[in-house]
């Protein structure tokens, strides 16, 4: 038995100690929002926090998984979390939509750590997250936004 806590609740769960906890996340407890890109943690689709560190599920077993885990879904609830996600629907960031969950989940943990970041810091946390629909510009510019900066042209 594996004990998780996420978005604030409690499960314990019969699962494998190597599991991933991407597939606790989706295919056990259901929460369906952090999505399977690579499995090799090199796209950021299934990006979650883990003590406000944004952390890539695929390859994190959830024997590791010690401390409070927050998915996409609990972004509505989160400050930050709502900011990002306005600025992602004012400015259209959006195309396929299969990497927004983990970009709004990248984007809020860095604006967590540092709330005005300088574009290249932006550019650089960021780096790890790919998009194939290639909205790198609208993804900057939201961040900016939600930052409280000019949004970027």
């Amino acid at each position: 038995m594996v004990n998780l806590r996420i978005n604030g609740q409690e499960h314990e769960l019969d699962v494998p100690d190597n599991m991933p906890l991407l597939w606790a996340i989706r295919d056990v407890v259901g929460m369906k929002g952090t999505k399977f890109g690579c499995g090799i943690a090199q796209c950021g689709a299934c990006t979650v926090h883990l003590d406000g560190v944004a952390t890539r599920s695929c390859v994190m077993p959830v024997s590791a998984a010690k401390g409070e885990i927050t998915t996409i879904e609990a972004m509505s609830d989160d400050a930050v979390g709502q900011k990002v996600q306005q600025a992602w629907l004012d400015l259209g960031v959006a195309q396929c939509g299969y990497c927004q969950g983990g970009q709004i989940m990248n984007a809020t943990a860095l604006l967590k750590k540092t709330p005005q970041p300088e574009t290249q810091e932006i550019v650089d946390a960021m780096a790890g997250n790919l998009c194939r629909c290639g909205t790198y510009n609208r993804i900057l510019a939201a961040i900016e936004r939600a930052a409280g900066k000019e949004a970027s042209s």
